[in-house]
This record gives structure tokens, sequence and C-alpha cells, in this order.
């Protein structure tokens, strides 16, 4: 099986919609309550590529999965610190796709000095996310009841941290 990890490129927004859109449509894993539109996807692409890492997986020339890191905060305090975005088209997942792209995204978020922080944010219940952060040396920091409302259910939250820098 041809498979590798690349950086994002703004072709592949219609895939990506693909993969994210199931997530806001069907689970409540992404607090998104409407699909994103493929314009908008080349919008977020572009924005967050002008500082930070983008990656895709790309398996037998289909892209499959992506990871990113983002802005945490708004505040400039928080400039340091980033959070973490994962997703893999659903009918892939548990191939160990997610892994490699989380490994791949760290290596790269490793690489920035000006990051000190990784946050993961994490709608829960969602074991797999749990158990991605915490097997790439995430530590679970905080835990918020009911702060977010989809599909007629009140969803937790927690927060996943990993600091790469002293």
């Amino acid at each position: 099986m041809d498979s590798h990890i690349r950086p994002v490129k703004r072709e592949d927004s219609k895939r990506i919609c693909e993969i994210y859109n199931y997530y806001v449509t069907s689970t409540n894993i992404s607090f998104e309550e409407q699909a994103v539109a493929e314009e908008e996807m080349e919008r977020r692409i572009e924005e967050k590529t002008k500082k930070y890492p983008w990656l895709v997986y790309v398996l037998e020339g289909e892209v499959v999965g992506y990871s990113y890191v983002g802005k945490w905060k708004e505040r400039s305090a928080y400039r340091h610190t980033v959070e973490d975005t994962l997703y893999v088209k659903s009918d892939k997942r548990g191939k160990g796709i997610g892994q490699k792209l989380f490994e791949g995204l760290l290596e790269a978020v490793g690489k920035d000095t000006e990051i000190h922080a990784i946050m993961g944010v994490i709608a829960l219940p969602n074991e797999k996310s749990v158990a991605i952060h915490e097997k790439n040396g995430f530590e679970k920091v905080a835990h918020f009841k009911e702060v977010g409302y989809k599909n007629g259910a009140w969803i937790d939250v927690g927060y996943w941290e990993k600091v790469i820098a002293l």
C-alpha cells in the first residue's frame, strides 16, 4: 500500500471537508453544527499554514486524514501555546493513520522554537482521542462539565496538555 504524509495543499480542501463534515454532522466530536464549505476550508488552510504546520495522510493517492495546530487563545500571552487537531476518514480509523499523523505533527511542532505547549481539547467521551494524546505524552489537566450542547445533549470537554520546551 502506497502511503505517505505531506504538508497540506489548497486543493486538499475538498477531501478534508468530506472527512471533517462526517464528524460535524454525525458526531459530537466537533462542536461545529453545520457542514463546512470547501471555500471556508480553503480559507482555514491558508490562515493556519501562514504560521503552523498542517499535514495530510495520503493512502493510494487519496487524502484520508489530516492534523494541524493553531492558535489556542487570542490574548498575546498565549502566543506560545497551540491547540492540536486530528481527523481520520471514518472508515480508515483503527489502522494507525492517526498515530502516524500525530507523530508527524509533534515532530513538526517540536522544531518551532516559539511553541512551548500543545493543548488537546477533547469533547467527551472520546476514548480514541484520549488514548492517542496520552500515548504521546499528554496529561489531562482539566475537565469542564456540560459546556457544549449539540444533538440534544450536553457535552463535557477535557483538556490534555504537553509542554514541549522549557
